[in-house]
């Protein structure tokens, strides 16, 4: 499966310049190419990006997770999300599963991983237990 270069490219701009707070990407079959499908702007929240995946498609996403440590020192992590619901197509989700690791392996930099199925899998409670010590900021 081949990787637009764009899909890099704001991946970047999410991690260097902060410009984006979460991507989701999208494989386009016919093409056999990862793709851009959506960006947030750094002003929208874990549940905007939630409302941004398909309840019956697959995705991967990347959400930069801003947090507060026990001691208030402002932090954030990049999160990659798998998201692959039970109501998607079995070859969507066979795609999708054959395709990460290589697609993982162009975004350097992703710190915590996250394989979704339903939102309660991917809820700001699940991504919260995968930062110790920490407050969401305000």
């Amino acid at each position: 499966m081949a990787v637009h270069g764009d899909c890099k490219l704001k991946f970047l701009e999410l991690k260097a310049k902060r410009t984006h707070r979460f991507i989701v990407f999208k494989i386009e079959e016919k093409q056999k190419q990862v793709i851009v499908e959506k960006l947030g702007e750094p002003t929208e929240s874990y549940e905007d990006f939630t409302k941004c995946l398909p309840a019956d498609e697959c995705r991967y996403a990347v959400y930069d997770f801003d947090f507060l440590t026990a001691e208030n020192v402002p932090k954030s992590r990049i999160f990659f999300i798998a998201w692959s619901p039970d109501t998607s197509r079995i070859r969507s989700k066979m795609i999708y599963a054959s395709s990460k690791d290589r697609f993982k392996r162009e975004l350097d930099g992703i710190q915590v991983e996250l394989q979704a199925t339903d939102p309660t899998e991917m809820g700001l409670d699940v991504s919260k237990r995968q930062t110790r010590d920490f407050r969401v900021m305000p």
